[in-house]
Parts: structure tokens; sequence; C-alpha cells
């Protein structure tokens, strides 16, 4: 991965005004080569300056869809990136304003450990296993499953992606996030004994040949550390508080929290929840505060919080800040392309048959 250069000095000293007018000032004179993307996680202070906000998956194929874009900033980050570039045109550049925005739970699960990983698993069991991974994964680990018959899931459509696994195999490996594995094989009917937790670090993911020959399920031991922060007591808190709320929180919460809530769903899910919500619904959400705040200043009449008391941003999204993307349109008023993401032939490829396939099946 190439290393983020230091922005320059310049740019540090620009009050937040300044920063707004010449990104806007930017913007108006590449006109239509550009588009911006903003993740729902950005501050609000990004978002304002998107062409579109949505999920990963849903700004890379709106980005792909805009054939007159020569350049795509992605606000958001590495992973969602290198999905956009794979999805993309070929005469499109996507841009990452900060390199050092990457994602904890992407990284929990490399290559290099998913490719042993195979390999062990091959050695212990003879029945076939089909490989999913999030969209929350680099495009080496979207390719791994695109080379072996697997496909990527969003965690809006998880469910139909492992039941369609699970119909062309006797086994699925998950990752890299072991929580959405769970709560959506026991929304499908399965049981805890049915899955095991593969951890990485250990031979065998620290289980016996015989645990991997019965389990239908084997969870990479992975997270992210924004849903992490729910518990089960914070829900009790907000249910004492305000008699009535109405719970829903992201799948990548643990078991324990998903089902102690009244919903669960993607983001996409729990937008679309609480925007038709009646006025003065009372809302409690477990997932990034940036959607949340967003949420709450746009639907006044309703009463709407983030279920952690001491706010839970995600540290690397926060990593794209205003300065970083008036630096990078700065360059591109200049010709020049920095921090282009581009994902390698092959493996942009083999990613984007294992994505092609996710949409087929959904």
């Amino acid at each position: 991965m190439p290393i983020q250069q230091p922005l320059p000095r310049e740019y540090l000293q620009l009050d937040a005004q300044e920063l707004g007018d010449r990104i806007t000032a930017a913007r108006k004179r590449l006109g239509d080569e550009l588009v911006v993307l903003g993740h729902h996680y950005q501050r609000d202070e990004v978002i304002r300056h998107a062409d579109f906000r949505g999920d990963s998956l849903k700004l890379a194929r709106l980005a792909s869809q805009r054939g007159q874009a020569r350049y795509i900033v992605f606000c958001g980050v590495h992973f969602m990136a290198e999905s956009a570039d794979i999805l993309s045109q070929p005469h499109q550049q996507v841009i990452l304003p900060n390199l050092t925005a990457g994602c904890s739970m992407a990284d929990m699960a490399d290559i290099y450990q998913v490719e042993e990983c195979w390999e062990q698993l091959a050695a212990v069991t003879s029945r076939r296993i089909l490989p999913v991974t999030y969209i929350n994964s680099a495009a080496s680990l979207k390719a791994f499953v695109g080379r072996n018959r697997g496909a990527v899931c969003t965690s809006s459509n998880a469910r139909p992606v492992l039941e369609w696994a699970l119909s062309q195999g006797d086994k699925v490996l998950f990752f890299p996030d072991q929580h959405l594995g769970r709560n959506t094989a026991l929304g499908m009917g399965h049981t805890l004994d049915e899955m095991l937790l593969w951890d990485p670090e250990e031979p065998f993911g620290g289980h016996t040949a015989q645990a991997i020959e019965a389990a239908q399920f084997l969870l990479w031991k992975g997270h992210c550390s924004v849903h992490a922060r729910f518990t089960v007591d914070q829900i009790a808190q907000a249910r004492e508080q305000f008699p009535g709320i109405r719970v829903i929180v992201h799948p990548e919460c643990s078991m324990e929290v998903v089902q102690a809530a009244d919903d669960s769903g993607s983001t996409e899910r729990i937008i679309q929840q609480v925007t038709r919500s009646e006025p003065g619904s009372k809302w409690a959400i477990g997932t990034e505060i940036n959607l949340v705040s967003r949420l709450a200043h746009e639907q006044p009449g309703k009463t709407i919080f983030c279920l952690d008391p001491i706010v839970c941003p995600c540290s690397t999204m926060y990593r794209i800040h205003p300065a970083y993307l008036l630096w990078v349109l700065d360059n591109l008023l200049e010709g020049r392309v920095v921090n282009h993401i581009q994902v390698p032939g092959e493996v942009a490829s083999w990613a984007k048959r294992a994505l092609d396939r996710m949409l087929e099946i959904c």
C-alpha cells in the first residue's frame, strides 16, 4: 500500500470556512469530471461536499454509472476505494483522500492467513467448503473468494448469500466479521453448536479435526471496533430511561446485543426504519455516531440517540478530514492524481467475479 504524503502546512492552517469554500470552488471547476462519494460514517464537514452518500457497495456502483466522471474521490476507507476501482469503468480513477484511512475489521484477516486456513481445512476435511467474505475486506480476499467459487456479501444480503453457499457446499468459511456471520446463521435457524470460531493465530483455528468436520459455519475471529462497544446494559438503560423506545442495532454487534434489540439491520435499513417511523417516535441506535447524529438532526420531531453514551466514532473514517479532500482536489486542478487506488488486474478480475456472483444471488 502506498504511503500517505505529509499534508502541506498550508492546508493545516485553514479554518473550516476556508476549507469549505475552497472545496466548493474546486468541485465547481472540475465539474462533471469529478464525483465525490461520502460514506454514511463520515463527518458532516465532508458529507456536505458529497455527490452521493451511502454504504460502500451502493457508492461504488453509483460512481461506476457516472461515465462522464474521470475522477472518483471516495471519502471512506481503503477497502471501499478498492471496491470502487474494481467496479469502475476503465477511464475512471479512484482517489482516497487519506491513505491511512483503513478498517480495523478488514485488517483482522489478510490473504496469507486465509490461504493458510484454506490449506489446513483441506488437510482435515473432504467436505466442500464455500468461502464468503463480507464486503468489509481487502480486494485480495474478494479475489480469493472469486477463485474458490464463493461470493461477497453485505450486511443487507448476508442471509441469501449464506443460504446460497450452503446450497452449493457442505460448509461455509465466513470472514472477517464473526458477528455478522453468527447473527445471520442464527436468523436462518442454525444453532451455535453448528458454528466454530476460527482463530488464525492458532493451528487449525484452535480446533480438532473432528470439531471442524462436524461444524457447518467456520467464523473468522474478527470484529468491528465500533460495533463491539454496544452492550446489553446500554439497551436496558435506554429502555428504563425512555419507556416504549425502539432499539435498532447493526448486525456487526454481538449476538447478545442483537437479540436484546428490537431490530437489527444494515446502515441503509437503520436509516429506512427510523425515517419511516411516526413523528414523536423514540429510537436508540447501535451504530456509528456520525450517522446517528445526522439522523437526529434531519428528523427533529423524533427522539434519536446513540446507545453508547461515550460516543463511538469510527476513528479511521475520521482520517478523511476536509483538508485532505481539498488537497486531492487541488492536485487534480493542477493535473496531478494523488492517492490513486488501483487494484492489480488479476486480483480485480477475480474480485469482480465474487461481487458479480453476489449480485446474481440477490
